[in-house]
């Protein structure tokens, strides 16, 4: 779980220079996967930066421009580029020959010449967009509904890109993986010492803030070479609000007693570092509550349920989505009488932005029909939640490797009693 300052899901894109060769195998690769989904083609459409997708999966700048463009790859041969003529220079960074529209009465002829290029047979043409129906994966829906009926009205049958999008922005290189986990072991080791620092200060009677916490760990981050990201540190009734975030000099303050959420996402300040998210629990005391253990427990074993019904999903060679896996971490919580205390999903994609464009973990806010796949990340993070009173949350990062689906980092089995 993410705070607030960076949860939007938005890309945040650097000058980065592809070479020719890196794009002409992605779409080498792109083709290929096409080929093997059962598409015949990829259809990219942006209108003033509405697909924040394209540019990372094509391997180019950041493409948007004030007018309309189509990009479209299809599984055999070249690709076509559809621009304005007022922009004509638009997608000159992309391989392919070019089709020129002025008026709006054109646009659709030539995106229809730009699918059908070279006599390609109508018959049942299936291309990609990046469209969910139902809009059931709102990350990948990027297409407006009036652009899909333009399109389908040409004769073509359109599906979803989503799965297209996950192999081609989800799936890390093994230098990421190990950027990732250098984060992780990180965030534990500061989360740590913020545990120490709080005992400290509560020993020394030095008074002590949700705020002052989030303060030590930012300066400890950015002394690790990680960008210094603002964390949810959240204290008793704050921490049955997911999204808390103690706002600047605001912060409740931290006496013995207390329970203690960190939630906190960052990475390594080094080029395509993926992010890390966890969240760990601490109690202000010798020894832990019976009330909260109790429901700690409900929740480690909801997330544990979950990572196991992975694990044996891919040891056995069977398919399983981000649906399926919310479904069992929920049914635990849901069969120990807190279902309505288990207010989001039960995990999310990670990625360089720390939410990213793989499956998530969710059968609540979206339906994510997406397989996992191997090569992506995502956090398993169930938690229970008692407004005005205090909320618990258990969170690890997961990785699959093949069929070996790994925990990223040292993970948290029970609530840590600070001043033990």
């Amino acid at each position: 779980m993410r705070s607030l300052i960076i949860i939007a899901i938005l890309f945040v894109f650097t000058a980065v220079a592809y070479t020719q060769t890196e794009q002409e195998k992605r779409l080498s690769e792109i083709q290929k996967a096409l080929a093997e989904q059962g598409f015949d083609g990829w259809l990219f459409y942006d209108f003033r930066g509405s697909d924040i997708l394209a540019p990372r999966i094509l391997k180019t700048e950041r493409l948007s421009g004030s007018r309309r463009w189509f990009y479209f790859v299809p599984r055999q041969g070249d690709p076509v580029k559809v621009v304005h003529a007022i922009e004509p220079g638009q997608l000159d960074s992309l391989p392919g020959k070019k089709l020129i529209y002025r008026e709006w009465q054109l646009l659709r002829d030539q995106v229809a010449k730009a699918i059908f290029d070279k006599g390609r047979p109508r018959g049942n043409f299936l291309i990609a967009m990046q469209y969910s129906p139902n809009n059931d994966i709102p990350y990948i829906s990027r297409v407006d509904a009036g652009t899909i009926e333009m399109v389908r009205s040409i004769g073509v049958k359109i599906g979803s890109s989503a799965d297209l999008v996950q192999q081609f922005e989800a799936v890390w290189t093994p230098e990421q993986l190990e950027m990732h986990k250098e984060a992780a072991v990180n965030i534990q080791k500061v989360i740590i010492e913020a545990f120490g620092e709080i005992k400290r200060r509560i020993n020394a009677d030095i008074p002590t803030t949700e705020n002052d916490v989030q303060q030590f760990m930012m300066k400890r981050y950015d002394e690790l070479g990680m960008n210094p990201s603002p964390m949810i540190v959240a204290v008793n009734a704050n921490a049955a609000s997911p999204h808390y975030f103690p706002r600047v000099g605001q912060g409740a303050p931290i006496r013995r007693g207390d329970l203690v959420l960190i939630d906190s996402v960052s990475k390594m300040r080094k080029p395509k570092a993926p992010a890390a998210d966890l969240t760990w629990m601490g109690y202000v005391g010798e020894s832990v509550p019976e009330e909260y253990t109790k429901i700690w427990g409900i929740v480690f074993e909801a997330q544990q349920k979950a990572l196991q019904a992975i694990r044996d999903a891919f040891a056995t060679g069977r398919p399983i989505t981000g649906a399926q896996v919310d479904d069992v971490s929920r049914g635990i919580i849901a069969r120990a009488g807190y279902a309505d205390e288990f207010l989001h999903r039960t995990g999310h994609s990670i990625g360089e932005e720390g939410h990213g464009n793989g499956a998530n973990i969710d059968n609540l806010e979206t339906r994510d029909s997406r397989r996992l796949i191997s090569g992506t990340a995502f956090s398993i993070e169930p938690g229970i939640y008692f407004a005005g009173r205090f909320g618990i949350r258990s969170e690890i990062d997961v990785y699959i490797d093949g069929k070996n689906v790994i925990i990223t980092h040292p993970h948290q089995t029970e609530i840590f009693p600070i001043m033990k």
